[in-house]
């Protein structure tokens, strides 16, 4: 999956170093914890590598994309996986949240390895700046579903079904063609008037989809 610089192109970076700073002081030695990724996940990332050096604390990371992971080594983070070692606990950011504390995730193509973290933790830490917080969800993002790429034009008429407006296959930034994850899946972006509780599940029912970027009924602790 390509590369998001995160290091020169952050958005409201002063709110989100309030955030990563909060959540790096909350890190004990000895935890396993899952590593979302995006912006603010980066920042905080950066904020538990200086406590790791300062203190000598010692942690396991579960990194939910190639280059939170990459991030990690550089860092010298020791990281595992969800087959090796059940999270402690979990941070990430959203690109969306409504007043149910319902998400909207994966802009930054990491959402199949997000759900992962979040479902295998039993307590779970969403960092959000001002900017996600929406009167509706859907109402500034689409909601990324990735699918299997031989499955998507049948994949693209079953989520018009369900009430899309409009469908694009994401682009690459770096390369003609579609974004690539890490799985070697491509993202459908879907745009919706309306969500309700029983999207989520409904798209997950679509042969060839491998996951979505909604986030319905999770139970979260909003850190904002």
């Amino acid at each position: 999956m390509e590369e998001f610089d995160w290091k020169n192109d952050v958005n409201n970076k002063d709110e989100k170093m309030l955030l990563a700073k909060r959540m790096a002081k909350r890190v004990k030695n000895g935890e396993t914890i899952g590593f979302g990724s995006g912006s603010t996940s980066y920042l905080t990332i950066i904020e538990i590598a200086d406590r790791i050096k300062k203190e000598k604390i010692q942690i396991k990371a579960i990194p939910t994309s190639n280059i939170i992971e990459n991030l990690c080594k550089e860092l010298k983070i020791e990281t595992t996986t969800l087959k090796e070692n059940t999270p402690d606990w979990c941070f990430d950011g959203a690109d969306e949240i409504d007043s149910h504390n319902w998400l909207i995730k994966g802009m930054g193509a990491a959402l199949y390895k997000e759900k992962l973290n979040m479902k295998a933790s039993n307590e779970n830490y969403i960092l959000v700046d001002n900017s996600k917080f929406v009167n509706r969800l859907g109402e500034k993002h689409p909601v990324p579903i990735e699918c299997k790429k031989e499955k998507i034009e049948e994949i693209e008429n079953k989520v018009k079904q369900l009430g899309a407006t409009n469908i694009e296959i994401r682009k690459s930034n770096i390369e003609d063609g579609p974004l690539i994850t890490d799985n070697g899946n491509i993202i459908l972006h879907a745009w919706f008037d309306k969500i309700n509780e029983h999207l989520e599940e409904k798209i997950l029912q679509i042969d060839g989809v491998i996951e979505s970027g909604l986030f319905i009924g999770y139970d979260i602790i909003v850190i904002k």
